[in-house]
């Protein structure tokens, strides 16, 4: 696996002199405490070459973390909200991911996970449940992955184990696990799947859902983020400014110990 330096998304003269003598910088350090806050990360800019940005889950100014020539895409955040999975475009102005990455987000270091020779163009990246391995989707194949810059390289998964790593690619919700978000057939709006029965709606004009911690599930709705609680309660509206474009691809730690964003006008009802 091999790593390379990003170009952090702070103001370019400082962060020339600061990478000068330390390498990479943490990119939310300062913004959100990483493993303990809930957060929320997406994709906004061109299509071609979409940037990744963070926001809290009490919204407001967007935190860019990654900053490109080439776009990145498709980000999975690990269960305990410390490391992101990302896709990165082959080169300048290309929409086909090429590599699969993987940034901590405590520390800024950034790793590829190469591929073996021959593997499908990567899709989709998740993580398994314990967060200690990742899932990847290239081409018609999955492989499963140790977690940079430490773990074993990719191999295929076996036909025994294929409804478990697709799981790992799959909006599941609830703890222990009774349903998954996914969009519906009717197109713009997302339903809730369980192992029997029909699907129900969530969300009409709704996109992306995402895992919100054990209780409740995220989508987009228009240029905001919806948090939607499992059971009893209100949904919340995460509002925020910044964003270059629409935001589109999102993936979200519910924070430590619970899945709402804490804010005054949050009471569940």
């Amino acid at each position: 696996m091999s790593e390379r330096t990003r170009r952090p998304p702070v103001v370019a003269g400082l962060a020339a002199l600061l990478l000068g003598c330390s390498g990479t910088l943490p990119p939310l350090r300062g913004q959100i405490e990483v493993g303990r806050d809930a957060y929320a990360v997406f994709v906004a800019g061109a299509p071609a070459g979409g940037d990744l940005y963070a926001v809290r889950a009490d919204g407001g100014q967007v935190i860019p973390i990654s900053f490109s020539t080439v776009g990145e895409m498709r980000p999975a955040l690990s269960p305990d909200g410390v490391r992101l999975a990302f896709l990165r475009g082959r080169a300048v102005a290309d929409t086909t991911p090429g590599s699969v990455w993987v940034i901590n987000l405590e520390t800024g270091g950034e790793h590829e996970v190469e591929l073996p020779r021959g593997a499908g163009v990567p899709a989709r990246v998740g993580w398994t449940r314990d967060g200690n391995a990742l899932v990847i989707l290239a081409g018609p194949a999955l492989y499963w992955a140790g977690v940079p810059p430490d773990g074993a390289p990719p191999r295929p998964v076996g036909p025994a184990d294929r409804a478990g790593a697709d799981s790992a690619l799959a909006v599941l919700l609830g703890d222990p696990v009774f349903a998954r978000a996914e969009p519906c057939a009717e197109a713009g709006a997302l339903c809730v799947v369980g192992d029997t029965g029909a699907p129900d709606l969530l969300a009409r004009g709704a996109r992306d859902p995402a895992r919100w911690g054990a209780d409740s599930v995220a989508f987009l709705v228009g240029s905001s983020i919806e948090v939607r609680p499992l059971g009893p309660g209100r949904a919340r509206r995460i509002d925020w400014s910044g964003v270059p474009g629409s935001a589109r691809e999102l993936t979200a730690f519910g924070g430590r110990g619970g899945g709402r964003p804490q804010r005054p006008d949050s009471e569940s009802s």
